[in-house]
C-alpha cells in the first residue's frame, strides 16, 4: 500500500473514530458532565458528517491504489463516480468477492452506502436539527465501519 494510499485510510479510521466519540458524547450524560458539555447538547450531525468523511477517505484511498486522483472542484462527486465506475466494470466486486466468498457483501453495497451517506451528509449537515438525527447516526457509523473494513481489507490483499 503506497504512502498516500495509507494517509487517505488513516483519515478514514480518524474520522470513523470522531463519528464514534461524537456519538457517545452525544448519548451519554456523564461524558457531558466531564467535559463540561450542557445536558441536551448533542453532536450527531457530526456523526454523519464523521462517518460520510471515513467512507470518502476509504473510496479515495482504493481510487489511489489504482492509480486514480480526483481533485476539486467537485471532488466528492468526481470520487463517486470513479467509484461506481470501478464497480459497474467489475473491478471491486471480484475483489470483494474474494475476501468474503461465502457472504452476501457485494460490491453494490458499498456504492450504496457512498451513495446514501453523500445525500445523507448534505440534508443532515445543513437542513435537519441535529435532535432527529440520532437514528441516522447510528445508521451512518454501521455503513462507514462496514464500508471501511471492506475497502482496507481489499487494500491489504493488494
Amino acid at each position: 500500500m503506497g504512502s498516500e494510499v495509507k494517509l487517505y485510510m488513516q483519515r478514514a479510521e480518524d474520522e470513523f473514530l470522531l463519528s464514534q466519540k461524537d456519538m457517545s458524547i452525544s448519548i451519554d450524560d456523564n461524558a457531558k458532565n466531564v467535559l463540561g458539555i450542557p445536558e441536551g447538547k448533542t453532536f450527531f450531525y457530526s456523526v454523519i458528517g464523521h462517518a460520510y468523511y471515513c467512507i470518502f477517505y476509504s473510496a479515495k484511498a482504493y481510487l489511489l491504489s489504482k492509480g486514480i486522483k480526483t481533485h476539486p472542484p467537485e471532488e466528492h462527486k468526481k470520487t463517486y463516480m470513479e467509484f461506481k465506475r470501478m464497480v459497474r466494470t467489475g473491478q471491486i466486486g471480484k475483489q470483494l468477492l474474494e475476501i468474503y466468498e461465502a457472504e452476501t457483501c457485494k460490491a453494490e453495497t458499498l456504492l450504496s452506502i457512498f451513495f446514501t451517506e453523500k445525500k445523507k451528509r448534505g440534508i443532515f449537515t445543513y437542513e435537519v436539527k441535529s435532535e432527529a438525527n440520532i437514528p441516522y447516526a447510528k445508521e451512518s457509523i454501521a455503513n462507514a465501519k462496514e464500508f471501511a473494513s471492506s475497502i482496507k481489507s481489499v487494500l491489504e490483499k493488494v
